[in-house]
């Protein structure tokens, strides 16, 4: 399924928003736009709910969402010059699948 978003193009290329998204879900499916939203809404909990656990998630043809983890570092204040204690953290990460990148190319 090609996925046809009608929004105007900027700098970098065309952007699409969440309620473009939503609108282009509601039309292909045949849904209302309550109801496309609703789905969207509930793929991206299911993904943030994973995430949050430190899992992946896995979606054939697309990319794989997963959480990367950042050490602990100390930096430079660059006004001062004075040492500080960078937290560690964790950061959501995405590698795209195989026919995403095909279909970029």
């Amino acid at each position: 399924m090609t996925i046809n978003l009608y929004t105007k193009p900027n700098k970098r290329g065309i952007t699409v928003n969440k309620n473009d998204l939503i609108a282009q879900v509601a039309g292909s499916t045949g849904t209302s736009k309550a109801e496309a939203g609703a789905a969207l809404d509930a793929v991206l909990d299911g993904i943030r709910g994973a995430l949050a656990g430190g899992g992946e998630v896995r979606l054939v043809g697309f990319g794989t969402f997963s959480v990367g983890h950042r050490k602990a570092t100390t930096g430079r204040n660059p006004r001062t010059g004075e040492a500080i204690q960078i937290a560690a953290s964790n950061r959501p990460k995405f590698k795209a699948g195989k026919a995403l990148k095909e279909a970029v190319n």
